[in-house]
C-alpha cells in the first residue's frame, strides 16, 4: 500500500516539475523576446514594487527569491548596469545594503506586466495538457492555502 502511494506521490511530482519548468521556460522566453527581461529580472521587479519604499534589504531580496548571496549579488549587478534598479548602503545595517527600484525599472515592470499576464494565460490554456494544468492547480491551491494560513497566523499573533 505505502509502495502504490510513494509512487504516485513522485508521478505527480514529476508532473509538477515537468510541466513548471514548461511553463517557465516559455515565460522566460516571451519576458526576453518583448523586454529584454529574465524571469529573475521580472521578480526581482515585483518584489520591489511590492516593498515599502520600492527597497528590500539585499539578505530580504536574496530570502525572497532562494537565491545564494553570490548569485542575488550578480542578478543585482546585472540589473543595475541596465538602470533598472539602484543599489544603496543601508541605513538600519552599515554592513548591508539594499535593492532599489528606480524609475526604469518600475517603467519596465509596467510595460511587462501586461504582455507577462497575457502568456501566463496563453500558455496555460494553450501549450499545457490538462493533465498539466489539473497538475499545477492542485499545487498553486495547496501552496495557496498553507500561504493564507500563515498570514492568518501571523495577523493574529500581531494583533
Amino acid at each position: 500500500m505505502t509502495e502504490g502511494l510513494d509512487s504516485a506521490r513522485m508521478a505527480g511530482w514529476r508532473a509538477y516539475i515537468e510541466a513548471s519548468q514548461r511553463l517557465f521556460t516559455q515565460l522566460e522566453d516571451d519576458l526576453r523576446a518583448d523586454r529584454g527581461l529574465s524571469f529573475a529580472d521580472y521578480h526581482v521587479l515585483v518584489l520591489l514594487a511590492e516593498a515599502p519604499g520600492q527597497r528590500l534589504r539585499m539578505g530580504e531580496l536574496a530570502d525572497r527569491l532562494v537565491f545564494s548571496p553570490s548569485r542575488l549579488t550578480y542578478q543585482i549587478t546585472s540589473m543595475q548596469r541596465r538602470g533598472l534598479v539602484a543599489r544603496e548602503s543601508c541605513p538600519q545595517d552599515r554592513r548591508g545594503s539594499e535593492a532599489v527600484l528606480t524609475a526604469a525599472g518600475l517603467l519596465a515592470l509596467r510595460e511587462a506586466a501586461p504582455g507577462h499576464l497575457a502568456s501566463v494565460r496563453r500558455h496555460l490554456m494553450d501549450d499545457l495538457d490538462d493533465a498539466e494544468v489539473a497538475t499545477l492547480t492542485r499545487v498553486f491551491e495547496r501552496l495557496g492555502r498553507r500561504l493564507r494560513a500563515d498570514r492568518d497566523a501571523s495577523s493574529t499573533l500581531s494583533d
